[in-house]
């Protein structure tokens, strides 16, 4: 039995019908290179049972504890029902991208079910009609709740479920896996009282090396050797969220990425990314006369986890609060205003020192994170202060070299994540085999539109990449078309307009 960390317990407490706390990501499969040209449902249940062993995540279930005296608690669940979690579904004709796309948010938007392990796999068939996918191609929608996953964790998992050739490994289990019984209300209560002895002293010890720091931190950002990200605006992505979900992504080359990093010196791919996500965001806003004369701040999750974390499961992160200059038109200067931003939001984050909000979180008694819990979801405690950020984007590096599953190789990825009142937007971005996708969900009443943001994204991939193939000196290329042929869409879905975790350098 373990139990959760303050950080993990927080998105259990902050889990609602509006607003599901899991994760996700849709993985696109050719099964054409399988053994005989294709992988059946029982093949892919066969998998995944005999790699159960590689990620703790697939049996635990949580235990909580009474009343919300303590953080619940993990135990390898003796009910495990693998034919629970994994399930088999197929596309309505025509089968295209709009369906899929359509069908993940539908499947996303429904909560996990917290007597049992907390993920569910969708194998859906019938992606027929898929511009630049390969025929019969099939996908695995994945949802694990962030409590039991973060970015990193999530990639681990992956990694446990694929092989690098497609003739597939048998990894053997190094110890037998051993269910373990529910403890009683009375047995929790004991170990909550021990607990709750223990957590003020270790809060204390923990506060007593943070206020120095984050008071030094202040006289430095007033004598302005620091500088923060600024005022945040309040957006419509700041507002409250319904029970309603949208879904869309694009998927683009990671060598065009790479050409826009070289445009600036010293600029990142992440750099790249956030400045292409600030200016689609300024095309989307501006399309709706909703634009802010401020730059809008987005929150960037930065992994912690150290080498003896690595496989321990649950998170590990940290915030980058950085401006991704919507304010500025011309792709270039973005650019370099967004790494300019990036630098100094990491020798912010630096000089707080990147665990201290995690080892703080880890303290805090859980009757006061579950009580704030229940002030965000049900009296609606975001939307009555100030936005903290506008939208969450999240940078998972992924392998550069091709996956396969029962021999079907993995084609590309997208990822999902949650959103909540005030948190209306979350962009994952995934880079993988030489591919690199930027995908998005939001609540449906806050963007009803969701293929214009898309077709928002392309754009400013587009002018960015032209900008910078102008500066390097580079023939200009035609608007990029991705994988998918989304871009033959493009010119129809939006209307003209002008020009937009793991994050880790």
């Amino acid at each position: 039995m373990e139990q959760l960390t303050g950080q993990d317990a927080t998105f259990l407490y902050l889990e609602s019908p509006r607003m599901p706390m899991h994760i996700g990501s849709i993985n696109i499969y050719d099964q054409q290179t399988a053994p005989g040209g294709a992988v059946r449902f029982k093949q892919i249940l066969e998998l995944i049972e005999s790699r159960l062993h590689r990620a703790r995540a697939f049996r635990q279930r949580l235990v909580q504890v009474p009343m919300a005296l303590d953080y619940p608690y993990w135990i390898q669940d003796p009910n495990f029902d693998l034919e629970f979690h994994v399930r088999h579904i197929a596309l309505p004709k025509p089968g295209d991208w709009r369906q899929l796309c359509i069908q993940a948010a539908r499947l996303h938007a429904r909560q996990l079910d917290v007597s049992r392990p907390l993920w569910e796999f969708y194998i859906i068939e019938g992606l027929h009609n898929v511009a630049g996918l390969p025929p019969d191609s099939y996908a695995l929608l994945a949802k694990i709740h962030h409590s039991a996953i973060d970015g990193a964790t999530g990639a681990e998992i992956t990694a446990a479920l694929h092989d690098l050739g497609p003739e597939g490994t048998v990894v053997a289990p190094d110890r037998t896996w051993v269910a373990e019984q529910p403890p009683t209300a009375l047995e929790l209560l004991v170990r909550t009282y021990g607990n709750n002895i223990r957590q003020p002293f270790k809060l204390l010890k923990v506060l007593s090396h943070a206020v120095p720091v984050v008071a030094e931190t202040r006289r430095r950002l007033q004598r302005h050797e620091l500088k923060s990200a600024g005022e945040v605006p309040k957006t419509i992505f700041n507002a409250p969220v319904s029970a309603h979900r949208v879904f869309e992504g694009r998927d683009f080359d990671l060598a065009d990425i790479k050409t826009v990093r070289r445009a600036l010196p010293g600029a990142t791919i992440n750099d790249a990314v956030l400045a292409i996500c600030g200016g689609a965001i300024r095309s989307y806003l501006l399309a709706r006369s909703a634009l802010p004369p401020e730059s809008l701040v987005a929150m960037a999750p930065v992994n912690v986890r150290v080498d003896n974390e690595k496989g321990a499961g649950g998170n590990q992160v940290s915030a980058l609060a950085v401006a991704i200059r919507t304010d500025i038109p011309d792709p270039l200067e973005r650019l370099a205003a967004v790494h300019a931003h990036t630098r100094d939001a990491k020798e912010l984050s630096n000089a707080y020192g990147a665990r201290l909000m995690t080892d703080i979180n880890k303290h805090i008694p859980a009757a006061t994170l579950a009580l704030a819990g229940r002030l965000v979801t049900q009296m609606g405690l975001g939307n009555m202060i100030s936005p903290l950020f506008n939208c969450v984007i999240t940078n998972v590096p992924g392998p550069q070299v091709p996956l396969y599953m029962n021999g079907a190789r993995l084609v590309t990825q997208y990822g999902l994540g949650p959103v909540g009142d005030s948190i209306g937007l979350f962009i994952p971005v995934l880079s993988y085999d030489g591919r690199l996708t930027i995908s998005f969900t939001s609540c449906r009443e806050i963007m009803p539109d969701p293929e214009r943001f898309a077709a928002c994204i392309e754009e400013a991939f587009a002018d960015m990449l032209s900008a910078a193939r102008r500066t390097l000196g580079e023939e200009a290329l035609p608007a990029a078309t991705t994988w998918d042929g989304h871009a033959d869409n493009m010119a129809a879905a939006a209307p003209d307009q002008s020009s937009g975790s793991n994050w880790n350098p």
